[in-house]
This record gives C-alpha cells, sequence and structure tokens, in this order.
C-alpha cells in the first residue's frame, strides 16, 4: 500500500498543510495543491517525503484540468480549499458576497471532484473527504451547538455554502456508492487558521487534519455519505 496517492486542495497552509504532511507520514505521495506555485513548492518543500507541488485554483476550470492532465492515479482527494468571506448576515450580505463564497465552497469542489473522477475511479479504495463546517449543520443552527450562538445568521454566505456542500456529500456518495467510494464532510472545529478574525484565535490545525487523514483512510466496510467531527463523532446535518 506504500503507492497510495492523496490530493489536498489549499494544502500550502492552515488545515489542508497538516493533512498533506499526516498523508506523507502515512506513506502517501501527497498533490499539495495551490493558487500560487511558489507558496505551493515551499510547501512542499517544508513538508518533504512524497509531497509534490501542483498548481491548482479551484475557481479557475482551466487550472483545474490542466492540474488533473499531471495526476494519473489517485486514491484520496481531500476538498479542504474554503474561504469565509464576509461575516455578515443575509439582510446586510450582497448577492456578490455569496457568489466569491459559493464559487470557491461549492462549485469549486464540484469542478475539482468531477475533473479527477476518471483517475479516483481507478484507485481500489477511493476516498473522498470534503472540509465543511459545523456552522454548516442545519440542526446545530436550531439548537444548542459547540460552533455558535442558536439564532445567529452571521456569516450567511459562508455557513450556507458549508450547508451546500454537505448536500453534495450525500448525493456524491449516493451516486458513487457502486464504485467503492467512501465520500464524508468533516467539521474541523474552530482552528487557528486564516480563515477569518474569530479562527485566528482557534485551536492546533494539526489535531483537525487527523480527522480527515482518518476519513481518508476509512477500510472498505466503513461508512459513506456521513458527517463528523474532527474527533470521530457524528455532527447533525
Amino acid at each position: 500500500m506504500n503507492d497510495r496517492t492523496a490530493l489536498v486542495t489549499g494544502a500550502n497552509k492552515g488545515i489542508g498543510h497538516q493533512i498533506a504532511r499526516l498523508l506523507v507520514a502515512e506513506g502517501f505521495t501527497v498533490y499539495v495543491g495551490a493558487r500560487d506555485a511558489g507558496r505551493g513548492r515551499r510547501a512542499a518543500e517544508e513538508i518533504g517525503g512524497g509531497a509534490r507541488p501542483l498548481v491548482l485554483d479551484v475557481t479557475d476550470q482551466d487550472s483545474i484540468t490542466a492540474a488533473a492532465g499531471h495526476v494519473d492515479r489517485l486514491d484520496v482527494l481531500v476538498n479542504n480549499a474554503g474561504i469565509g468571506a464576509s461575516p455578515a448576515a443575509p439582510d446586510v450580505a450582497t448577492a456578490e458576497e455569496f457568489r466569491q463564497v459559493y464559487e470557491t465552497n461549492v462549485f469549486g469542489v464540484v469542478a475539482v471532484t468531477n475533473a479527477f473522477l476518471p483517475v479516483l475511479r481507478r484507485s481500489p479504495h477511493p476516498r473522498i473527504v470534503n472540509v465543511s463546517s459545523g456552522t454548516g449543520s442545519l440542526t446545530w443552527s436550531v439548537s444548542p451547538n459547540p460552533q455558535f450562538t442558536p439564532g445567529s445568521g452571521a456569516a450567511a454566505a459562508y455557513r450556507s455554502s458549508k450547508t451546500a456542500l454537505n448536500a453534495l456529500t450525500v448525493l456524491y456518495a449516493q451516486t458513487l456508492s457502486e464504485g467503492g467510494f467512501k465520500v464524508n464532510a468533516l467539521a474541523p472545529g474552530l482552528r487557528a487558521t486564516d480563515l477569518n478574525a474569530r479562527a485566528a484565535a482557534g485551536g492546533d490545525p494539526a489535531e483537525a487534519a487527523q480527522g480527515a487523514v482518518r476519513l481518508a483512510l476509512l477500510p472498505d466496510d466503513g461508512p459513506t455519505g456521513e458527517f463528523f467531527s474532527w474527533d470521530g463523532t457524528p455532527v447533525p446535518w
């Protein structure tokens, strides 16, 4: 199993960087997806081992197509790239703010996943991990939860984009079930990243990365089409 290959989008920093690092430690060759070639190269050099830089802008179809042309096999795809943008509630957020967030967090996931499905289908154990957010849980949005104060409509664009990503997780899991795929979503918790000002005070990104790697390494009888917290506990949709 030492010839396993993974792609992590947005892997030059934050949670994605830690996911790539842990997958390399598991013996994977890991494509470190990054929009900027220099940052991707530096991240891959820092990780070392089987890390390989891959220029990949999830909002640019030409970039996605070119990246897919460099990968001839793939066992794990981690859709990690995401943006937070505006903290505004829906009554003041603009449609353009929603479009900007959805372009990366939703449409980018569809474009990347579909572009790499041909090589994922060659794997005997294909896995897709979508890095979502507990703030995208509709259940937690209307009941006590560890993510935010119930009744708050803040960060509407980001949170609704993650709800949409959760729906895509279910639909991909159902569509790909006969191909041996395991497709799951991860709620990484609040982590010290540059997603937004609040996130800067969060916990260790490596802790969240461990949750993503756990889903990437699921056995063939493992779950699919489900939503898990970083510690492995189920998250309600």
